[in-house]
């Protein structure tokens, strides 16, 4: 009895037992719900292969696919006072914190990162929408700060990245004095004669989009990006008037000329290296070759 018991009857068990498939391998596209296996878009860098639609990709990833090879060097930001207004709402904002940093690994919602791009000197600074929303408060502002601090002092073109739904409400006024110190560190790179380019991504929303992100020298944005500053909800109630089709989306601020381009994220980087080619050296890459001038006959007026 002892030997069906114990050898007997797990064989049987493992043979009729059903295979555990983790619930993590397939991600269902937002936009045309089909499902995608995890592996194939992440390699598709969160883009659905059906459609073309833009997932948000993580502030890790983005800098992944921006540097040459994936090689990067993070900067450590200053530290800032966790709750200095000792806000609470329905929980207290410092747990609210807490949660945040363990959910994201991250003490803030920004990652500042130097390295090289197309072999070019390059700083970047990316949001991490993962993080309260990539809400801008006072260390995002330090981060920015920072980040043009240390693109004028590497001579490094600046590249910021929000993905945001705009200033930290639990901060106060003390979050919308960051719009102002974010303009002015984007100036001084500007006055340093380096290249500013901001990369517009899903979303890009509120004070974020009211100062630094719609300041760069060249305005980048991902296909179906969401970039405005109120919601569409809340201007058309105010206005009362019905917004036109796709309002507020990249492709419209394209044509209504508040963005440059709209680029492909499988394209991003090709672009960012060609535009940093042609604003960090203007003269040629290559030697010029004279062409021999072809010799024209000119007839005898005589003739």
């Amino acid at each position: 009895m002892s030997w069906l018991t114990n050898f007997v009857r797990p064989k049987i068990r493992a043979l009729v037992r059903k295979t555990e498939v983790p619930d993590n391998l397939w991600d269902t596209c937002p936009a045309c719900s089909k499902m995608i296996f995890h592996r194939d878009l992440e390699a598709a860098q969160r883009v659905c292969p059906h459609c073309g639609h833009h997932m948000r990709l993580p502030a890790k990833r983005r800098l992944e696919t921006l540097f040459d090879e994936g090689v990067y060097a993070r900067i450590e930001l200053p530290k800032v006072v966790a709750d200095p207004l000792k806000f609470r709402d329905q929980k207290k904002y410092v747990d609210r914190l807490k949660a945040a940093r363990d959910k994201t690994g991250e003490q803030d919602a920004i990652l500042v990162a130097h390295g090289r791009i197309g072999g070019m000197s390059a700083v970047v600074a990316a949001f991490d929408f993962e993080f309260q929303g990539g809400s801008m408060g006072i260390a995002v502002g330090e981060g920015l700060v920072a980040a043009a601090k240390l693109a004028v002092l590497q001579q490094a073109t600046l590249i910021v990245v929000p993905a945001s739904g705009g200033a930290r409400m639990q901060e106060g006024i003390l979050s919308l004095m960051q719009m102002p110190r974010s303009v002015i560190a984007a100036e001084e790179v500007k006055e340093a004669g380096l290249p500013y380019i901001v990369l517009l991504t899903d979303p890009t929303t509120g004070g974020v989009s009211a100062s630094f992100a719609m300041l760069g020298d060249i305005a980048i944005a991902e296909p179906g990006a969401t970039i405005g500053f109120a919601g569409a909800r809340v201007i058309e109630e105010t206005i009362r008037e019905k917004l036109p089709a796709g309002f507020q989306k990249a492709e419209y601020l394209l044509e209504h000329g508040m963005v440059d381009m709209v680029v492909h994220r499988h394209e991003l980087r090709a672009t960012l290296i060609r535009l940093i080619g042609l604003l960090t050296e203007p003269k040629p890459r290559a030697e010029i070759v004279a062409m021999p001038m072809p010799q024209l006959e000119i007839p005898d007026a005589k003739a």
